[in-house]
């Protein structure tokens, strides 16, 4: 794409089993760069991920906590509806995506000028190690310290200097209201469920010397328990200028009137910088029903002849 178009990121939220064929053809209609799934594909929903994984569109990946629905928990184990002994639906979907799976990884795209990280695969979020045998037998890892040490290897490791980071749940630090990106919105409400590991990761990238325009993720689903008068902020900004985006707008097919909708939470990168982050709805023509601008950059303005984007902020 034409520099002065910027780069075109389609983040894709918790699918849950609402894919279809039809999504491909709308994210090339939409022009997009770049596709980043950020987990939840369904209840480790092999087939799901298998037509994922067979798209031509560049793209990254992570599971969610949904993806490790009957293999992270005893609870799920009790629940799994296939012999366990026999096949192995998580390691299933990890091969169908293979380099593209970032958990714990990185993939870089040099003609794009940026490399997406993931942090820790299969999240369940907060702030308390959950899973831990899980995490020990599949990964080797048995605590925050050494998920986030995980994560700044591969965000060490990159080709570009220009990071996109991509989680099932986001960060802690955004928050603790219930309405917040990783707020909780069940009782006791309130209180940041980010992911501490994930935040230790992005502080010590950026000290590697590394850029980090956006970070997105899920998991926290946009409609709220507690309340139906307002959904979840989806847009957060951290003092670095780092964009977060929750992009769990579930579910993302839905019909209507005799129409049937799906929603892309859509990213524009202009040099380096975030410019705007658009929530699509597109019919069944492919048209767009609805955008909802979640973030635009204050004045962006192109410095003619200068390399980077340069935004202008009223004091």
């Amino acid at each position: 794409m034409a520099e002065s178009q910027g780069i075109r990121i389609a983040a894709i939220g918790d699918i849950h089993d609402r894919w279809e064929s039809e999504d491909e053809a709308a994210l090339e209609y939409l022009g997009v760069d770049l596709a980043l799934f950020v987990g939840d594909f369904g209840n480790e929903s092999v087939e799901v991920v298998r037509q994922i994984a067979n798209i031509n569109i560049p793209k990254a990946a992570i599971m969610g906590n949904h993806d490790a629905w009957y293999n992270a928990t005893d609870w799920g184990i009790s629940k799994c509806p296939y012999d366990r002994m026999k096949e192995d639906r998580v390691q299933q979907q990890l091969d169908l995506l293979g380099d593209a799976h970032v958990g714990f990884g990185k993939l870089d795209f040099p003609e794009l000028n940026l490399s997406v990280v993931g942090s820790r695969p299969f999240s369940w979020g907060g702030s308390s190690w959950k899973n831990n045998r899980f995490y020990r037998e599949r990964f080797g890892v048995q605590s925050f310290e050494e998920s986030a040490e995980r994560i700044v290897s591969a965000a060490s490791a990159t080709q570009c200097d220009t990071l996109l980071f991509i989680g099932h749940n986001g960060p802690l630090g955004m928050g603790e209201g219930a309405e917040d990106p990783c707020g909780k919105d069940w009782q006791p409400i309130g209180g940041d469920h980010g992911d501490p590991d994930f935040a230790a990761a992005i502080a010590q990238t950026r000290q590697l010397g590394k850029t980090i325009p956006f970070a997105t993720f899920g998991h926290m689903h946009h409609t709220l328990r507690h309340t139906k008068e307002q959904t979840r902020r989806a847009i957060h900004v951290d003092h670095a200028g780092t964009v977060y985006l929750n992009a769990a707008n579930v579910p993302r097919i839905v019909e209507r009137n005799g129409d049937r909708f799906r929603n892309f939470s859509i990213v524009t990168l202009h040099q380096g910088l975030v410019s705007q982050a658009s929530l699509l709805w597109l019919n069944r023509d492919f048209e767009v029903a609805s955008e909802q601008v979640l973030y635009q950059a204050p004045r962006l303005k192109f410095v003619e002849n200068a390399p980077t984007l340069r935004a202008s902020h009223r004091k």
